[in-house]
């Protein structure tokens, strides 16, 4: 049967409602007292509603709903009502010795006559007079109205009393199996929140991007896949506890919840999502409830932008007022006393806000969404009981900013009652770091720098040196310039970088551990998953007819037709497909010459082809053959002959293999009824055959098209594109639209797996000299205009392509593509292939956009980066990503300047992508093939913590490495003179080379001066060499071979010059 049926589960919760049925005295369970039998009737399944109770109780015993189904509890026994097929399924309940009879009634159908199942069923239940049931649901069906008839007329129509409290009370608390089931629904609904509802916010509002709350809304919804389409695993990856969830089973509740200013806020559940655009200032709420077997988890989430004190204030009561309510929601609390509770705390702390508060505070959840029986309200006197789960919403409406704007505070969480307080399940974007984005401030403070800047450069020259802060940090730091916006004004968040950076790489390497023992648990004793090399039969002709004529001769013959050397062995022309044959050699002896045909065979030691396979290797093999001839002109043609259709057949081996990932894509679908949507006078890389023109880019149905001036034509899916960027000409002379693809597709004769569309961003300028202007203008007036008709340009390039991009993005419907831009403010140098070129993050790659060959590398296929020669002197660093396929290739990125090691590691320690150092290469070809042989014992050596360094998580050298800067810090505080100087001096490296010691270097041995030493040193030589005449910033620090002249009264300033020019 395809349906399996959880007996043992159905069996223990029918016994929980019979006990319930016995213990009605109890408050929660008053409605079963004295009925006669319990009845769930499901009808007709209806469309576009929240799930009944009558079906969230079949579910919750079943495991599957059963539409047209009838379940009626007596005293002692269980009967249904339902047809053949569901009877089928059913029949799985009767197991011998069953702990509650079963009994089945089967509906006839339509063709066979009356049906008397009903009926029959009425008879079996005897004497019912106040029978138990849902009378609120209105079921329709034909098993409804049969029943309802056999009822009247056999049973007299008895009393149906209304048991959906009960019934809510009964699934209330939770078992171990369904509470792992709603962890792992906290747990999608709180990633999507965190890592793309709020990432995705953060992008729009700082880019100023139009999107409505709809199209928002849907994107979320896209990302856990649908029919015909993949979970987006970038997003779910990011959490550890996803690892092993089956997606199939997770399904969205209802649709995300975006609401902003333009939109007006509703706190009801399940909001309609606005098409009017997001508001950009203000307030943003964001929900979303994921189900997981059949159960539900929620989260709420307000975002604000540039916040007052007094929004703040409010949000820090709400997170307050929520850890209250969280002590308060614990084993025998009575759901009243909740909400009592919440406006108590209102009342004592801001009692302004209590007309602005919910009617209630949240609502028990489970396979039903919204238990009603269950609601934090002020009238509800249930208790709450250890194991329900909540849905705690604390929210406030109707608020008004200092502008007069209205705007509404909502945070809600799916919560696990204990026996002393509520646990909250979906934990994240909460703080107020993480929810409050601030703009104005940076913008207003720019303005004001710049206005006050001409003032101040007057009034006070000295104060465009840098200077030191009190805390020891150089204001406007590298380390600082990468951070978000609040993190860089605070100035304290720096010191604990390099801390946080270190226990966050711990967590990592723990976590990327754990997830390849997991991984490749069940590979035990096999290669790792990588394939083998298998046998492949050649035929080179069906039968004898089909050899070729000249045999006849029994002379050595080449068919380069068929691939095939024939040869004469005992008078029978025998044939050896040109693959058998591994090489021909000719030797000449005497007056003959010998021709040696040497063949593929196993037990020979020929490097990369030793494991070459046959389909018996125990059988007996011909190694070679030799010929004899006199004619050595013939025989030196056969070689010829041979030797070449043998490098043919290797070379079409080759392209074979090299085109074996290249994908034959779908037809385009053209757009019917308008034109479509075009970008003008664009040029592509690969470019096309022929000269280079200019074509357009066309947005087509399921996506893009290339035409070019020839009538050459590029066709590209949305199915097919991974990544889509858009990479503005800002200090680039090329504007770009690129598509980093799924599968290669060929142009022209060669593959590719980048397309790019581009247009130049300047024209070339010409300067009319002589001409009229010259007699009004004098001066520089022809350039700024230039320059500034150059900007325009650029503006407007980078508005056309930008906009185009997102009408691709809008048009991938469920592709759900979205437009990523290169981070500038990220970006470093380094040579990934022969040419050093300028390598930008994204929001999910590394990207070179504007230098064939182009990188993209995706961060979320990252399995590790290796920072290779990391050590004291070198200015020179590599950096290794390893893939989590680890048949690829690891990707190497050279050269990389040093002074960009501490960005790096702090990019990729914001990415998420663990790191390791080392002082020299290490052999990754010959690494990748030891792990590829085993990779599950690989990791139960270790893993990653071979590599040493931030892998191994070395205590020791993380502790000389904090030791060495604070005491670094504290001389440097203690003597600012000598700071300064060694900061104007043009030995740079050696403040370069601290921060290496400081990075983990080879000097960290105990041998040797420490710090203090080390500096008290320098200092000592500094002043001597100032006593001597010669300053810091001389050539050699050696003495000179004659003594200087006794310098003159006021000759100070020249010996300073010639210092200074001979820098």
């Amino acid at each position: 049967m395809s349906v399996q049926l959880n007996v043992q589960q159905f069996y223990a919760r029918a016994s929980q409602i019979f006990s319930s049925w016995n213990s009605h005295k109890l408050t929660e369970f008053e409605a079963l007292a004295g009925l006669d039998a319990l009845q769930i009737l499901v009808g007709d399944p209806g469309d576009d509603e929240m799930l009944r109770k009558s079906t969230a109780l079949q579910t919750w015993l079943l495991g599957y709903e059963f539409p047209l189904t009838l379940m009626v509890f007596a005293k002692e026994k269980i009967y249904f009502l339902c047809s053949s097929s569901k009877a089928k399924i059913l029949h799985q309940l009767e197991i011998p010795k069953a702990p509650i009879p079963i009994q089945i009634f089967i509906m006839a159908k339509a063709k066979d006559g009356p049906n008397e199942a009903p009926k029959q069923l009425a008879e079996a239940l005897g004497s019912v007079k106040r029978l138990g049931g849902l009378p609120k649901e209105q079921q329709t069906g034909k098993i409804v109205d049969d029943w309802n008839k056999a009822l009247e007329e056999h049973l007299g129509k008895p009393e149906v009393v209304d048991i959906a409290a009960a019934i809510g009370s009964i699934m209330a608390i939770k078992d171990e199996e369904e509470l792992k089931n709603v962890r792992t629904a906290a747990h999608l609904s709180s990633t999507l929140m965190t890592h793309q509802l709020a990432s995705k916010l953060e992008l729009i509002l700082d880019r100023q991007s139009t999107i409505s709350h709809e199209s928002f809304s849907k994107q979320l919804e896209s990302r856990l896949g649908s029919e015909g389409k993949e979970p987006d695993m970038r997003i779910w990856s990011k959490n550890k506890h996803l690892a092993n969830v089956d997606f199939s089973s997770a399904e969205l509740t209802f649709s995300p919840v975006i609401q902003s200013r333009t939109s007006g806020y509703d706190l009801r559940v399940a909001a309609e999502p606005s098409t009017e655009p997001l508001a950009h200032k203000g307030v943003v709420l964001g929900t979303i409830s994921i189900r997981y077997k059949g159960y539900s988890a929620h989260v709420s989430r307000t975002f604000f932008v540039d916040p007052s004190k007094e929004q703040e204030g409010i949000y820090s009561f709400v997170l307050s007022l929520q850890s209250e309510l969280l002590s308060k929601l614990r084993d025998g609390t009575p759901a009243k006393d909740v909400y009592a509770h919440a406006i108590s705390y209102i009342k004592q702390k801001k009692p302004e806000l209590e007309k602005h508060f919910t009617k209630n505070v949240g609502f028990g959840m489970g396979i039903e969404y919204r238990d009603s029986s269950y609601l934090l309200s002020p009238k509800n006197a249930r208790q709450v009981k250890a194991g329900m789960i909540f849905n705690l919403s604390i929210g406030f409406s109707d608020l008004e900013d200092k502008d007069g704007n209205k705007y509404a505070i909502l945070v809600s969480d799916t919560v696990k009652v204990g026996q002393e307080k509520a646990v909250c399940l979906t934990e994240g974007t909460k703080g107020t770091d993480e929810v409050m984005f601030f703009f104005q401030d940076e913008t207003t403070s720019k303005s004001k720098s710049k206005a006050d800047s001409p003032s101040k450069s007057k009034s006070k020259p000295s104060s465009a040196k840098k200077v030191a802060s009190p805390s020891g940090k150089m204001v406007g730091s590298k380390v600082l310039r990468n951070k978000t916006r609040q993190q860089s004004a605070d100035q304290d968040a720096s010191a604990s970088t390099l801390a946080r950076i270190a226990a966050h790489q711990k967590e990592l390497h723990a976590q990327r551990l754990a997830d390849g023992l997991d991984r490749f648990a069940d590979d035990e004793g096999d290669t790792g998953g990588k394939e083998r090399k298998t046998w492949k039969r050649f035929q080179s002709y069906k039968g004898d007819t089909a050899l070729p004529k000249e045999v006849d001769s029994m002379r050595i013959h080449v068919d380069r037709r068929n691939m095939t050397i024939v040869v004469p062995v005992h008078g029978f022309a025998v044939p050896f497909h040109i693959n058998t044959i591994k090489n021909v050699s000719k030797l000449d002896e005497g007056e003959f010459t010998y021709l040696r045909i040497n063949f593929q065979s196993p037990g020979q030691l020929t490097g990369r082809k030793e494991d070459t396979p046959f389909e018996d290797p125990d059988a007996t093999f011909i190694r070679s053959l030799t010929y004899r001839s006199a004619d050595a002109i013939h025989f030196d043609d056969l070689a010829k002959q041979i030797t070449e259709l043998k490098k043919e057949a290797n070379k079409r081996e080759q392209e074979k293999k090299a085109l074996a990932d290249v994908v034959e894509q779908a037809e385009l679908i053209e757009i019917k009824g308008r034109r479509p949507t075009k970008l003008p006078e664009v040029f592509v890389r690969p470019a096309l055959d022929g000269k280079r023109l200019p074509g357009e880019v066309e947005i087509h149905s399921n996506g893009i098209r290339y035409l070019g001036a020839g009538g050459q034509k590029i066709d590209i899916l949305y199915s097919n594109i991974k990544h889509l960027f858009f990479a503005p000409c800002d200090n680039e002379m090329l504007v770009i639209i690129h598509c980093h693809l799924k599968s290669p597709i060929i142009i022209g004769k060669r593959k590719s797996k980048d397309v790019q569309f581009y247009r130049e961003a300047s024209d070339v300028q010409f300067d009319e000299t002589g001409n009229r202007k010259r007699k009004y203008r004098y001066g520089d007036e022809d350039e700024i205009e230039l320059e500034q008709n150059e900007r325009k340009r650029r503006q407007q390039l980078n508005k056309e392509f930008k906009h185009f991009a997102e009408k691709i993005a809008e048009a991938s419907g469920p592709e759900s593509l979205e437009v990523d831009i290169p981070f500038r403010e990220l970006e470093f140098e380094g040579v990934p292939f022969r040419t050093n070129v300028k390598l930008q993050p994204t929001t999910d790659c590394l990207v070179q956009l504007f230098d064939p060959p182009f990188l993209v590398v995706t961060l979320s296929e990252i399995e590790i980066a290796s920072l290779e020669r990391v050590q004291f002197g070198l200015k020179q660093f590599d950096l290794i990503f390893i893939f989590n396929d680890f048949s690829k290739t690891p990707q190497h990125i050279n050269s990389i300047p040093v002074k960009q090691l501490d960005s790096v590691k702090e990019w990729l320690d914001s990415v998420e992508i663990p790191m390791a150092e080392g002082p020299v290469n290490l052999n990754w070809g010959q690494i990748m093939k030891t792990i590829n042989e085993n990779p599950l014992e690989f990791f139960r050596e270790g893993g990653w913590t071979f590599l040493g360094g931030t892998a191994a998580g070395s205590d020791k050298s993380g502790s000389d490495e904090s030791d060495s800067e604070s005491e670094f810090e504290g001389e440097s505080d203690d003597d600012v003179p000598s700071s300064s100087d060694s900061e104007e001096s043009e030995f740079d490296d050696g403040s370069d080379a601290s921060d290496d010691e400081g990075s983990g270097s080879e000097l960290d041995d105990d041998s040797g001066d420490d710090w203090d030493t080390l500096e008290k040193k320098a200092a000592k030589s500094d002043n001597k060499a100032r006593e001597s005449g010669r300053g810091h910033d001389s050539d050699s620090d050696r003495p000179k071979k004659k003594a200087p002249a006794k310098a003159p009264a006021k000759g100070s300033g020249k010996s300073s010059a010639k210092a200074n020019g001979r820098r």
